[in-house]
């Protein structure tokens, strides 16, 4: 577990009993995208209720099981950007559905799906604990039945909307990211007053994380290939999101 993954997964649950506690919470922070001028707050607050204990036990699984991983990877902040936008944008592709009223976590976590997927495309996922998925390949058709769904208006209750919008709010996060982080490191680059000594300095420090244990076996083989891509064509040839990757690890270890 990771400290944003706990705290959102405690923020769900600590929602979820005040709901069963006083129900009306439940209009008051659900969304209704044709009433949001009346309730601004709803597009973020929607996203912490649950319709019950199996909506916000789907959610909160694939949170634990996908979110620590990701947040190692893009660091406590990039983690919460990720999932808030996500969240947002599931609100956001909701005015489809304009007088529905949404609820759930379910835009922000299908973000954190994409994110995972994203960043391991080939990892195997075990649907139903049975049959192994790639991510990439999950994602795809999880969008094709909520592109479906959504369309054809067999939603049953689900707010395919919102789902598709977490995926799109997983795109274009992930997108901006990597291109203000390339534009950062190329204005890092050029005030460096010593780039060969500190990329020699830089290189010693990230690959001296070999030695760590602590770390997922998913981020260790990133590294690994990271650090063989760097015996093969130099410092030089890393991208703005693989040089950030080894920064975050060794400030971390």
């Amino acid at each position: 577990m990771t400290p944003w993954v706990t705290r959102l997964i405690f923020a769900n649950a600590g929602f979820f009993l005040a709901q069963q506690l006083y129900p009306r919470i439940t209009y008051w922070l659900g969304l209704v995208p044709a009433e949001v001028l009346f309730r601004p707050w709803t597009p973020f607050t929607y996203m912490f209720l649950h319709g019950g204990l199996m909506h916000i036990l789907f959610n909160m699984l694939g949170l634990f099981f996908f979110g620590p991983r990701l947040e190692e990877r893009l660091g406590g902040r990039g983690f919460l950007g990720l999932y808030l936008v996500s969240g947002l944008m599931g609100a956001a592709l909701s005015v489809l559905t304009p007088h529905a009223l949404i609820i759930g976590a379910s835009g922000a976590i299908f973000g954190v799906f994409f994110g995972f997927a994203y960043y391991w495309p080939r990892a195997q996922i075990y649907i139903w604990g049975i049959l192994p998925v790639e991510a990439r390949v999950l994602v795809v058709a999880v969008t094709a039945m909520s592109l479906w769904a959504g369309f054809m208006g067999g939603s049953g209750g689900v707010a395919h909307f919102a789902h598709l919008g977490g995926f799109a709010g997983g795109v274009l996060y992930l997108k901006l990211r990597e291109k203000f982080s390339a534009g950062a490191q190329f204005r890092a680059v050029a005030k460096a007053p010593a780039p060969k000594a500190a990329a020699g300095a830089d290189l010693a420090r990230w690959r001296s994380m070999r030695n760590t244990g602590d770390m997922h076996p998913l981020n260790r083989g990133e590294m690994d290939r990271i650090l063989d891509k760097i015996s093969a064509s130099g410092v030089q040839s890393l991208t703005a999101s693989e040089r950030a990757f080894l920064e975050r690890f060794s400030q971390r270890h």
